[in-house]
């Protein structure tokens, strides 16, 4: 176990990110975390970023909370996925904040989504309640780009999310809408409000939103590369 160490600088291919994320499949987080001397907290309640944060130390990912992908250099997206016993995700994933103002001109091509999800590390992680934080094993990693219906799928809804945005209804979309791609509100209370623009061209102050991807595309894409 001492031969394994978290990666002190960014890795420099996706040859040895790979290398390094295949390295910590098997182990726990608690032993994860012992190795790189960060904190357990008891559960994720009030640290739900803490895994992300612990596989970022260990794959040396450099973003932090900037917009950009976590391993820059490499256009490579870190993501964790939490996992039932039978391999298929708990909950939706977050891919990036949706912009409700200033969105004339914007495309697909050029879109926050496409640059999040164009090259991304999957690092499925035991997510089951029942089994302590410290506990849950990593998963074997997989480094991912959409297939051409993928992509296709992603920016058809896309597309329908933004025009719906851009058309002032962003209060009226919901979770159903969009086959594999919804948006959501994304904020720490109900308080923290942001700007959009309203249905007749107003504007309005709206919850923070966030692209998450369904729990539909992202069982299809680990079933597919795991052949579960």
């Amino acid at each position: 176990m001492s031969l394994l160490s978290p990666l002190r600088h960014s890795p420099q291919s996706e040859a040895e990110l790979l290398a390094q994320a295949q390295r910590l499949a098997g182990y726990t987080l608690g032993e994860l975390a012992a190795m790189a001397k960060l904190p357990i907290p008891p559960d994720l309640k009030r640290d739900k970023g803490w895994i992300g944060v612990l596989l970022e130390i260990w794959l040396g990912a450099s973003a932090g909370s900037k917009p950009e992908q976590d391993f820059a250099a490499l256009g490579v997206e870190l993501k964790t996925i939490p996992i039932d016993r039978n391999g298929r995700p708990l909950e939706t994933t977050f891919v990036c904040v949706a912009p409700l103002t200033g969105n004339s001109g914007v495309t697909w091509e050029t879109s926050h989504v496409r640059h999040k999800l164009k090259r991304v590390l999957w690092i499925p992680v035991e997510g089951e309640r029942t089994i302590p934080l410290a506990e849950r094993h990593v998963g074997a990693p997989l480094l991912w780009s959409p297939s051409t219906e993928e992509e296709h799928q992603l920016r058809m809804d896309w597309e329908e999310l933004m025009d719906l945005i851009v058309l002032g209804q962003v209060e009226s979309i919901t979770a159903r809408h969009g086959e594999v791609l919804q948006l959501r509100p994304k904020a720490a209370n109900s308080k923290a409000l942001t700007d959009a623009v309203g249905i007749h061209g107003q504007p309005i102050l709206t919850l923070p939103r966030g692209f998450y991807l369904k729990k539909n595309f992202t069982a299809a894409l680990l079933a597919q590369h795991f052949l579960l």
